[in-house]
């Protein structure tokens, strides 16, 4: 299993692209493997035959665990390499140990040498009769048959599917290496119709994945990417000195200039310039007039960046990601929106790729859209602040003629590592941000 992000410790194989004996070539895409942030195509990193093909769709394993073995054609995949390795390993860190090791290899299985050297019966219950204990053999324990579905060749996705479908693996047809059913097939049966209904059958009911205490309503294992947020953003808030600092900015001149672009007419192939974008840009150009500002803390340094590389939290089902606009002091205000737009789909959709999704030396938050009037977020580490964004809401506010109107008004929270900001560089960055958001048109060269 690669490691396919600096976070990620296991991963899943959602579908292999190729099956058991297919020949791949060095670059060829022959799996989709699933991150902690995204799922990406894995390529196959030699050229060569696909002989063995260890996880099953569906399945998770660690990163560095084998799941499958390329070859030359009818190559045998190795069996013992690792122990071998292990022993020669152990070995020479203590002399004689490899005699010991070979010697425990060629050791005879544990059933042919508990057959071997089992004494007579009478024997065993003369020394049961002398210890005080009952000599009856002990019977190996058997399993219960599990019904003809157990036979079925099928990935845990596939089965666990199968069991809220309530239909019967075993009259599906699987698509998968070896016949296995996939997830695929099982919902391709629920929509024909095929693999009947097995929620008439009460034995056959599906286990419940985790034990509920009386009063829980259900017990959700965390998928990996709320474990890593989990992770991270405990490690910020800890040890990253937080402070804040708001701003109220004046949105009038937003909405007028987002209501010319719309009445001036967008082209039918583009996609709207939205206040958020605007957004975006100002904090952009704040970074470059305030460069002290897009910087993080490194140790016994602090790093300051050349360039602006921009992160936009996006919101998904499984939680947060945060892809990144490199170098975005070079994108126009339409660029940025094109890019942001892309990034969020992708996002989505689990479709990026590490380097879309990883460093980035700010963060922009915005849940304006969802009613949220003002919050607070978490610093992403190492980077130095985080924007986060409200609503624009209708205010009555005093004019310059001392008379009450009504305007627009957005909050925008700027969280702080002091050790790369103080108050005074904070204030400094955010007095140009509100500038250049309430003057729209110097976002517009």
């Amino acid at each position: 299993m690669p490691k396919l992000s600096d976070t990620m410790t296991e991963g899943t194989l959602v579908s292999w692209k190729k099956k058991r004996g297919d020949k791949v070539s060095a670059g060829e895409v022959i799996a989709e493997i699933e991150t902690d942030k995204a799922t990406m195509e894995w390529e196959s990193p030699e050229d060569g035959t696909l002989n063995e093909i260890y996880v099953e769709e569906g399945e998770k394993v660690n990163v560095g665990d084998k799941i499958a073995f390329i070859g030359e054609e009818g190559e045998a995949a190795p069996t013992n390499e690792k122990k071998s390795s292990e022993a020669k390993t152990e070995a020479k860190a203590e002399p004689g140990k490899e005699k010991k090791a070979q010697a425990e290899t060629e050791k005879p299985a544990p059933a042919e040498k508990k057959e071997k050297e089992t004494p007579p019966l009478h024997e065993s219950k003369k020394e049961a009769v002398e210890a005080g204990v009952s000599a009856a053999p002990k019977q190996p324990t058997r399993l219960p048959p599990q019904g003809e579905e157990a036979r079925v060749k099928a990935s845990p996705v596939a089965r666990r599917v199968a069991a809220e479908l309530g239909l019967d693996l075993s009259g599906i047809t699987g698509t998968g290496p070896d016949g296995r059913v996939t997830e695929t097939d099982v919902r391709a049966a629920a929509k024909s119709g095929a693999g009947g209904d097995k929620r008439s059958q009460p034995t056959q009911q599906p286990k419940p994945v985790a034990s509920v205490k009386p009063g829980e309503g259900a017990r959700i294992q965390l998928s990996g990417m709320r474990r890593i947020i989990a992770q991270r953003l405990t490690e910020s808030l800890g040890p990253v000195p937080h402070f804040y600092l708001t701003i109220e900015v004046d949105a009038g001149p937003l909405i007028a200039a987002r209501e010319e672009l719309k009445s001036a007419g967008e082209s039918a192939d583009t996609a709207k310039i939205t206040v958020n974008d605007f957004v975006l840009k100002a904090a952009v150009m704040a970074a470059v007039k305030v460069p002290k500002a897009n910087a993080s803390f490194d140790g016994d340094s602090v790093i300051q960046y050349s360039d602006v590389d921009l992160g936009v939290a996006v919101a998904i089902e499984d939680g947060l990601l945060t892809p990144v606009i490199r170098a975005a002091q070079n994108k126009s205000l339409r660029e940025i929106s094109e890019t942001a737009k892309d990034l969020a789909s992708r996002a989505r959709n689990k479709r990026m790729k590490p380097e879309e999704f990883q460093g980035g030396n700010f963060t922009v938050s915005n849940l304006g859209g969802m009613g949220i009037d003002s919050f607070s977020a978490i610093i992403n580490p190492p980077q130095g602040f985080i924007l986060a964004v409200g609503r624009i809401d209708k205010v009555p506010v005093v004019d310059d003629g001392d008379k009450i109107v009504i305007g627009h008004r957005m909050k925008i929270t700027m969280s702080c590592d002091h050790r790369v900001i103080d108050g005074a560089l904070g204030a400094e960055y955010l007095k140009e941000l509100r500038h250049f958001l309430e003057n729209p048109a110097l976002l517009l060269v």
